[in-house]
């Protein structure tokens, strides 16, 4: 696959997410990718998440439970070498328990397969801004 290409992938796989469209985005996902949260998220306790079920479960299931609301802001995607692919971006969120809002930077590296499926993810967040929410 091209960067062009990959950058396409990525890209369409933050507008499924936005929208909650999580066949599309566990579509995108190579059936063993390997995931990975930031060190010091709490969502980190699953690392490595192996399947989309894995991340499913472990990922997804644990935002919507812990958030009144998640979103992304400001997502800018950059195309990098070896089927690598850098994302910069903001979480907009409030916490269920605290009711404490954030707004943190993170970064998203993504790596795909030459068929256009990713098959690692690495998080990169501001993880005190989270833990000072209660999430």
């Amino acid at each position: 696959m091209t960067t062009k290409e990959n950058i396409k992938i990525i890209d369409s796989l933050y507008k499924a997410f936005s929208t909650g469209d999580m066949p599309t985005v566990l579509g995108q996902m190579h059936p063993d990718i390997e995931w990975n949260e930031a060190e010091s998220n709490s969502l980190a306790d699953g690392n490595p998440y192996i399947g989309s079920n894995a991340i499913l479960e472990g990922v997804f299931a644990r935002l919507g439970d812990n958030h009144e609301y998640f979103g992304l802001q400001d997502i800018k995607i950059h195309g990098m070498d070896d089927n690598k692919i850098l994302a910069t971006l903001r979480y907009d969120a409030k916490g269920k328990a605290t009711g404490k809002a954030y707004n943190a930077q993170a970064a998203h590296l993504w790596t795909l397969d030459d068929s256009g499926k990713i098959i690692a993810f690495q998080q990169f967040v501001d993880t005190k801004k989270l833990a000072d929410s209660g999430v």
